[in-house]
């Protein structure tokens, strides 16, 4: 028994050992094991009722949690259902309302819609107006007006109006005021500006374009030349009455287009090397046609003056150099007439190569002329096939540099040739009549000489 015992106090004091270390000091006998056990019993008690009293503790406070959870939740559902019936009564009185709305409203739905129409076709015209550098506030209100979605007010709609109205109004006025204008270098400077309607607007003889990002009016980059600058100086400097000046119906559109059109300069650069040496041919031949000119009326006009003084041979024209070779000295009187003859033909022949020089140069200038510009037509089409050969396609923008350059060389060549062509012509009939008169008089003089020795 007391072996048992034994056995039973061991496992106890196993037990003591898995406890704690606060309880896990080793009894000294039976008795103090009795009385840790009795210890341990009464804490492990005070344990539990402390965790069933925390337990209930908490239980409780979850059944408030939960009772409040779902006293706010009927006060949701009691606001769901207030709101639900607010919102369709809010949504019934709209109904109610929107219909008075349309009722009243009547026609000006439609009205509104067509003044957003015409609002919206009217800011694009007042975009690209050049009446809008005079007036620059009006194309923000069209503008704020074709965007709207609230029907506009009266005074909306008379500004409108008057709007409509002024642009009917000034696009068939004449008027001058100060503006901003840009110049080619990007500076504004304020000039006094010539407006036709919202057609052309010139400042300083210059011709303005309407910029409509910066409401602005600009110079034009590239000015037209001939009468249109000369307009254009005219009606600046004007003041009252009445002026000739040129209006472009397309509101710029034209004249920036007649303005972008190369000059004879630039297009005679264009047209290759060819063009410089018709330029040259022409200009000499220009050149010596008309010294040969004045240099044939100056001796018509001595001839002319040799023809009323025919006994008195001067050496200063053709005619009076003929007589006196004709006359000579007294020695050869008895000379033949065949000798007289030849002599005669010999001062003659003497003073057609003056009379008639540089014509055949002329005539080669004329028969060179339309072939030299032929070269520069097959140049011409020779870049033309080119720019088809590297672009792959066929595009009239292309090859209209090489039609160009081809159609300016041979209207180069054909307009030297034929100017050139009428002087020589002139020249060869002024060099004629003199050499007519020259022969005429020999002539004449041969047959008094003839006629002289028969009588003899």
């Amino acid at each position: 028994m007391l072996r048992a015992m034994s056995r039973s106090a061991a496992a106890l004091l196993l037990m003591v050992a898995a406890l704690p270390t606060a309880y896990a000091a080793a009894p000294g006998n039976l008795d103090e094991l009795l009385e840790q056990t009795r210890t341990l019993r009464e804490r492990e008690a005070q344990i539990n009722k402390e965790r069933e009293a925390k337990f209930l503790a908490d239980r409780n406070k979850q059944a408030e949690l939960l009772a409040q959870a779902k006293a706010e939740l009927s006060e949701l559902q009691r606001r769901q259902v207030a709101l639900s019936s607010s919102f369709d009564s809010n949504e019934k009185k709209l109904t109610e309302l929107q219909a008075q709305l349309d009722a009243r409203a009547g026609t000006l739905g439609e009205m509104f819609g067509v003044v957003r129409q015409v609002a919206n076709d009217f800011s694009s015209v007042v975009r690209n107006s050049m009446i809008s550098a005079q007036y620059p506030d009006r194309e923000a209100f069209v503008s704020k007006l074709a965007q709207t979605k609230a029907l506009p007010s009266i005074g909306d709609l008379e500004r409108f109006w008057f709007e409509l109205q002024r642009e009917m109004t000034e696009t068939g006025s004449v008027v001058r005021f100060k503006s901003q204008v840009v110049q080619p270098d990007g500076a504004a400077v304020e000039q006094s500006v010539s407006r036709i309607g919202s057609f052309t607007a010139v400042a300083d003889g210059q011709y303005l374009a309407y910029l409509p990002s910066e409401h602005k009016l600009a110079v034009m980059a590239r000015q037209p030349g001939g009468k249109f600058s000369a307009a254009a100086e005219e009606l600046s400097d004007a003041t009252t009455g009445y002026v000739a000046t040129e209006l472009d119906p397309t509101r710029g559109v034209l004249l920036t287009i007649y303005a972008q059109r190369p000059n004879w300069a630039e297009r005679i650069k264009h047209g290759e090397g060819v063009n410089y040496v018709i330029l040259l041919v022409g200009i000499i031949g220009a050149l010596l046609a008309v010294y040969q000119f004045f240099y044939l009326i100056g001796v018509r006009g001595k001839v002319k003056k040799q023809l009323t003084q025919i006994n008195q041979p001067m050496t200063d024209n053709p005619l009076g150099r003929v007589l006196a070779s004709f006359k000579g000295d007294g020695s050869r009187v008895e000379e033949d007439a065949e000798v007289v003859e030849l002599r005669i033909s010999e001062a003659v022949l003497r003073e057609v190569p003056p009379l008639e020089r540089f014509q055949a140069f002329l005539r080669l200038a004329v028969a060179a002329g339309p072939l030299l510009g032929l070269i520069g037509t097959v140049i011409g089409m020779i870049i033309t096939f080119q720019s088809i050969t590297e672009s792959g396609s066929s595009d009239p923008k292309l090859m209209a540099a090489g039609i160009s350059a081809a159609m300016i060389a041979t209207v180069l060549g054909l307009g030297i040739a034929i100017p050139l062509l009428f002087a020589n012509a002139w020249l060869t009939s002024l060099s004629r009549q003199i050499v007519q008169i020259l022969d005429e008089q020999s002539t004449g003089l041969l047959a008094e000489r003839l006629e002289g020795k028969t009588r003899a």
